[in-house]
């Protein structure tokens, strides 16, 4: 895959695909509606992040290209792509002990801040990675 070309759209099973890694510059779309969600992205090879209702939901440096989102009630599941490997933060409950698991092996368990956030750092050796992040 080649990144999200439109740099973030819902799929048809309403999950947010978004960013795009092999871009050489700075792209961003504002105000992207998702069940009355706004959703905002900035997109190149260097940075990929996206904000939810003026909150970051995740950011990878460098650039990611991020597919099939699913904010869940108790995490969230995507898969990523990127050239080199990346370290990835995402927000989600504050103070809580998450499972963090790529491509179902499990990487350990990790306690969000006071803000919610947590980061981890994928390797894309092998490709395309499946991350779940889900309260332990």
């Amino acid at each position: 895959m080649a990144g999200v070309e439109e740099l973030i759209r819902v799929e048809d099973n309403n999950t947010i695909s978004f960013g795009n890694h092999m871009m050489e510059t700075k792209r961003k779309i504002q105000d992207f509606e998702v069940e009355g969600d706004m959703y905002k992205v900035k997109t190149f090879k260097k940075m990929t992040k996206l904000e939810r209702n003026g909150r970051l939901l995740y950011e990878s440096e460098p650039g990611t290209s991020v597919y099939n989102l699913a904010l869940t009630d108790t995490g969230v599941v995507f898969n990523v792509e990127g050239i080199e490997d990346a370290q990835i933060t995402v927000e989600l409950e504050a103070g809580k002990e998450y499972k963090i698991l790529i491509s179902d092996v499990l990487l350990g368990k990790v306690k969000s801040n006071l803000a919610g956030k947590m980061t981890f750092n994928v390797d894309f050796e092998s490709g395309i990675q499946k991350v779940e992040v889900k309260r332990a």
